[in-house]
This record gives structure tokens, C-alpha cells and sequence, in this order.
């Protein structure tokens, strides 16, 4: 019991030594119209009017999550395991079946509400780079050892409100990871490199991203 208790202490205090090393406070940068000609640097970079004019974006998501994004109606279709939803992106209205059986009421709701969840994180991983001028945001200029760096925080919208998320950019705006400050992780400042990009309709979009982890998106489709 001694030893297990020992053991204990150490893994504690070793997790606690990692947490502070590798946690980062949220920077601060420079707000103003320089920010500003950086994120349009970047968008038109990535092309960002063809990114506009996309009608239907479909891809896959790790955990099996499939999408089809009907970009001017608002409408999303979302597949995972047995369940099947389409919904309106701005009412939250919709349908959904689960093993092929209509859903009403209370339920159909809470499947409305778990569709949003995953398309508004999941479509985030895809079209991030394309949010920066969204309502509720703020850019600013953070100088980084790689480069350029321009903070995005969003101060409305999506799942958490309030989370932060650092572009690092080459020396021609092209995105080449990120730096994240949100609600749903411990550790500030996690970085997530952005690869793999991809043409798709005229603009781009990254298949890989990777930390500890791996956050692939596969099967991309544009019309």
C-alpha cells in the first residue's frame, strides 16, 4: 500500500511538472487593421472567394462522423453509427432516423442537438482558416519564432464560446498549424500542425493535423 501510495505522489507531481511546463498563456497581440491585412493575406492565400462560392462540401472525421454541407441553404446531413440527421445550421430545425426510424419529439431534438455538436466541431478542423472575419471575432498580431502569427478569438459562435487559436503562417500567409487556447483542453498554447493541403473547388483545405494525436479528414468532396 506504501509503494502504491509513493507511486502515486510521483505520477501526480510528474503530470503536474509536464502540465506547467507545456501550458502556455494566451498571448497578447496587437489589435488593428495590420491584423486585419494579414488574416485577408492569408484567405486570399487560400482562396477564400472560391471557398465562397462552394455549394456542397462532404468529408469523413475520425469516429466515423460523415458529412454532406449544403453551404447556401444552411443544411447539413450528418452520419454516424445508426443515426442519420439533417438540420438547419441557423434554426436547429430538422429530422433525423436512427436505424431507419423517424425521431420526434424529445429525442429528435436531442439528436438535432449532438448533429450540431460534432458539425460545428468537425467543421472546424476542415474550414477554420476561413472563420477568421466571422461575427464575434477579434485578430490580432503575435510576433512567433516561425513567423507570423495571428490570434483568433472568438468571442460568439460554435460549441465554447471564448476559446483562442494562434495561426502560424509561412512567409507567404499559407497556415502551417496552430496554437489553442480552449475550454475543452487543460493545456494552453497545444499546438496542431496543418498538412496535407489539398485543392478542392479552387481553394485549399489541410487533411492532416497532428499533436499527440492524429486528427485526419478523409473523402473530401466539393461542388
Amino acid at each position: 500500500m506504501k509503494k502504491a501510495l509513493i507511486v502515486f505522489v510521483v505520477l501526480v507531481i510528474a503530470g503536474f511538472t509536464v502540465y506547467k511546463i507545456n501550458d502556455e498563456p494566451l498571448p497578447e497581440g496587437k489589435v488593428g487593421p495590420e491584423a486585419d491585412l494579414v488574416a485577408n493575406k492569408m484567405l486570399a492565400a487560400l482562396n477564400k472567394e472560391a471557398y465562397d462560392s462552394a455549394t456542397i462540401i462532404s468529408w469523413s472525421f475520425r469516429g466515423g462522423h460523415r458529412y454532406e454541407w449544403n453551404k447556401p441553404d444552411n443544411m447539413v446531413e450528418v452520419q454516424w453509427d445508426n443515426m442519420l440527421v439533417n438540420f438547419n445550421t441557423t434554426t436547429l430545425t430538422g429530422n433525423a432516423k436512427k436505424d431507419g426510424e423517424h425521431l420526434n419529439g424529445e429525442v429528435l431534438k436531442k439528436a438535432i442537438d449532438q448533429a450540431w455538436q460534432f458539425f460545428a466541431n468537425d467543421s472546424f478542423w476542415l474550414v477554420a482558416p476561413y472563420k477568421v472575419f466571422d461575427p464575434g471575432t477579434t485578430r490580432s498580431l503575435v510576433d512567433t519564432p516561425q513567423g507570423y502569427g495571428l490570434l483568433i478569438t472568438y468571442s460568439s459562435g460554435g460549441v465554447t464560446p471564448g476559446d483562442s487559436y494562434l495561426w502560424l503562417l509561412d512567409e507567404n500567409y499559407f497556415p502551417s498549424g496552430w496554437k489553442m487556447w480552449t475550454q475543452i483542453l487543460p493545456l494552453g498554447g497545444v499546438e496542431f500542425t496543418w498538412t496535407n493541403w489539398d485543392k478542392y473547388g479552387g481553394f485549399w483545405l489541410a487533411k492532416d493535423h497532428e499533436w499527440l494525436i492524429s486528427v485526419p479528414i478523409k473523402d473530401i468532396t466539393v461542388q
